[in-house]
């Protein structure tokens, strides 16, 4: 068999991976974050919190992904524009279209999963998702959607393998990731996160598109996961990491190919950063929870009272939930439009006499500054622990 091009000027493209060489806390956070990613998926919230974490996520990913190649919209701005709220004048239209593309490739993933199809990854299949990517946008004239380029491309300094080499390569890495030493029978996301990490990798070191290479591997990236099993609001947060910390992610992408492909510090970037934004959603979907202990809990110590100034006062424990800097008795009626409408005609010192009872039945507190919810309250009916040193 003849050489290839590229194992001269791109001799890191192995298609090896020695998982024995993934540092052992590399490894436990892997652990973190398959048992976390199974914690998402199984933690029930009311239908409109389920809504904000998946749109807040596909928010974030969506920006995430495409702000990485210049394009300026910001995280509300995106938002909007999902839901068809923003108008740009037509120099900033193109920024739109992107938004737009990278959503249409993510809900066709999605929709292609649920409907059954192959969970493999097909060279075919990431040629379409380069091609809805650029779709409509304003391209350099040799540059082709869904075709691998015939000039020379890189980002930078780095340039991508040899032209007559792409197709091979992108065969070989598809097989590779089909393989089933990324597909075993148990621990399935664990391995799929690392799957998805290398597959981004490595098609940015084929880098075989004119454009949209960065863009094509996060799509990649993001089937892989969403294959595995992993919830949906969790496939976006590599994306969303790499944007973040833009300047390391180029920075680490250099050193992979530069050290002759050390793989597994790339593969430790990654997982950290996974897990770190991973931490961030748990912590928010807890924080939803609480806020429903919180409400069964005051209805709980308001037991069967509905007397008229019972109900004030529940509504006034149940408002405070949300308050984070302290609150002076003469704000009280700003805490909500129903606290408004209650304490309308209402003195300060009826005010005044409503917040004490809730200080007196622990459910606020009263500090120097003025009121805070007493949150801590809520503690006490977690599992009892010794804190480490």
């Amino acid at each position: 068999m003849c050489a290839k091009k590229y194992e001269k000027t791109h001799p890191w493209i192995t298609f090896i991976v020695d998982f024995r060489k993934i540092d052992y806390e590399t490894w436990l956070l892997l652990g973190e974050a398959g048992s976390e990613c199974v914690h998402v998926s199984n933690v029930p919230l009311k239908p409109g919190l389920s809504e904000l974490l998946y749109s807040t996520y596909l928010v974030k990913g969506i920006q995430g992904s495409t702000a990485i190649e210049g394009n300026t919209l910001s995280e509300e701005e995106v938002k909007k524009r999902i839901e068809g709220k923003l108008k740009l004048p037509d120099s900033m239209e193109y920024q739109g279209k992107e938004i737009d593309n990278v959503l249409e490739a993510f809900n066709s993933v999605a929709k292609k999963l649920e409907d059954g199809e192959t969970q493999e990854i097909s060279i075919e299949e990431i040629k379409n998702y380069n091609e809805t990517i650029l779709k409509d946008l304003p391209l350099e004239e040799n540059v082709v959607p869904g075709q691998i380029s015939q000039h020379n491309v890189g980002v930078f300094r780095y340039r991508g393998a040899p032209r007559e080499d792409c197709e091979y390569l992108l065969d070989k890495m598809c097989g590779w990731l089909n393989s089933p030493c990324f597909n075993p029978d148990k621990n399935k996301i664990v391995f799929a996160i690392i799957k998805a990490i290398l597959a981004h990798l490595y098609i940015a070191w084929i880098h075989p598109f004119g454009d949209g290479n960065g863009r094509t591997a996060r799509l990649v990236e993001l089937k892989i996961l969403l294959a595995s099993g992993a919830p949906t609001p969790v496939c976006h947060l590599l994306s969303n990491h790499y944007n973040k910390t833009r300047s390391e992610y180029y920075r680490q992408l250099d050193y992979a190919s530069k050290s002759g492909g050390d793989i597994y510090q790339f593969i430790r970037y990654a997982v950290r950063g996974f897990v770190d934004q991973l931490r961030e959603q748990i912590d928010f979907i807890q924080l939803q929870q609480l806020e429903i202990f919180w409400r069964d809990y005051i209805f709980e110590k308001f037991g069967e009272n509905t007397g008229k100034i019972d109900k004030r006062r529940r509504n006034l424990a149940l408002d405070f939930w949300n308050v984070e800097k302290p609150l002076k008795i003469q704000e009280i009626r700003k805490i909500s439009a129903k606290a408004a409408e209650k304490y309308s005609g209402k003195s300060s010192r009826a005010i005044q006499r409503d917040v004490e009872f809730l200080v007196e039945k622990g459910l606020v507190k009263k500090q120097r500054e003025g009121y805070l919810p007493n949150r801590e309250t809520l503690l006490k009916f977690l599992p009892t622990r010794v804190i480490p040193d």
